[in-house]
């Protein structure tokens, strides 16, 4: 769902910009007072799974593939406000490091991704919980969260002239609907795998994190490295509905500011597969460091 570079007109990118700023720059302040000190490796932790399980494609249907957004998933192990921290970051690293998302059409994706997924996710989850419990409700929000923010970049689509209303809307709903399954039962296996080792982290804000990060750090490691280069290679949701709709011709050819490991593949290595390996490790580790120094600077240490 990364918008690129010439999808959005001039006037869509500087709105959302300034809508992603202003949500970014709220979530920073509310993180800074709510979040408990023990959760900040936890923010490292979360962005590192998560930019790594958004490199797993996963096929869906007629030539589609999807990935995990984790919005819902970040938001129920760390709250909104630093979720929406965590996948800006992932975000603001997939665009400069890897090409992936243009960045003239950075604030676009930050508010889809960033703010609307998480946010109106958490709302749902918090609404439905008592009803029917947490993973099940994480599930659902998960699966709400895909299909709501694929509706924001519709309607940012539409609102461009890129194409018309009628014809996006259904169409990125539809292919999301989809995508959203996987989204949901990603979100509900993780939060099983957390429940059985360390139901704490799920019911007590201020429990402490332990061997989580390193154990974390391992698994994203290992995703990105050794799970990565056999990812489906179909198009994505987006790409598929521009591919279908006529507009895919609208992307940039050559982007704004060139990445240094465009495509997920670190030029000059002759193997695809140890290129996107190699580049799925760097970008884990340096979305790890980002978030979690982000993280430090924003709640230091509380004196004991």
């Amino acid at each position: 769902m990364h918008i690129p570079d010439g999808f959005i007109d001039v006037k869509t990118a500087v709105g959302t910009a300034v809508l992603a700023a202003t949500g970014a720059g709220l979530a920073l302040r509310q993180a800074q007072r709510e979040l408990p000190p023990r959760k900040v490796p936890l923010l490292g932790v979360a962005a590192a799974f998560i930019f790594a399980a958004q490199m797993l494609n996963f096929p869906v249907a007629g030539g589609t593939s999807g990935h995990l957004i984790g919005g819902v998933l970040a938001a129920v192990l760390l709250g909104p406000a630093a979720a929406v921290v965590v996948m800006t970051a992932v975000l603001v690293v997939q665009t400069f490091l890897f090409q992936d998302g243009g960045v003239s059409a950075l604030g676009a994706n930050v508010f889809n991704m960033a703010i609307v997924a998480p946010v109106a996710g958490y709302a749902l989850y918090r609404l439905v919980r008592p009803a029917i419990g947490l993973v099940a409700a994480a599930a659902f929000a998960g699966w709400c969260s895909t299909v709501v923010a694929s509706l924001s970049c519709a309607g940012q689509l539409a609102v461009s002239g890129t194409v018309a209303w009628n014809v996006v809307i259904p169409a990125m709903a539809g292919i999301h609907m989809l995508i959203g399954l996987g989204e949901g039962v990603i979100t509900a296996l993780v939060l099983v795998a957390i429940g059985k080792t360390r139901p704490e982290l799920l019911d007590q804000p201020d429990a402490p994190v332990g061997t989580l990060v390193p154990v974390g750090l391992v698994v994203a490691l290992g995703l990105a490295l050794f799970v990565s280069p056999f990812a489906s290679s179909w198009p994505d949701g987006l790409e598929k509905v521009a591919e279908h709709l006529g507009f895919d011709t609208k992307a940039a050819e050559t982007p704004m500011v060139p990445a240094p490991i465009p495509d997920y593949e670190v030029p000059g290595i002759g193997s695809p597969a140890v290129a996107t390996a190699l580049a799925g490790g760097i970008g884990t580790v340096v979305v790890f460091g980002l978030s979690w120094l982000l993280a430090r600077m924003l709640v230091p240490k509380k004196p004991a």
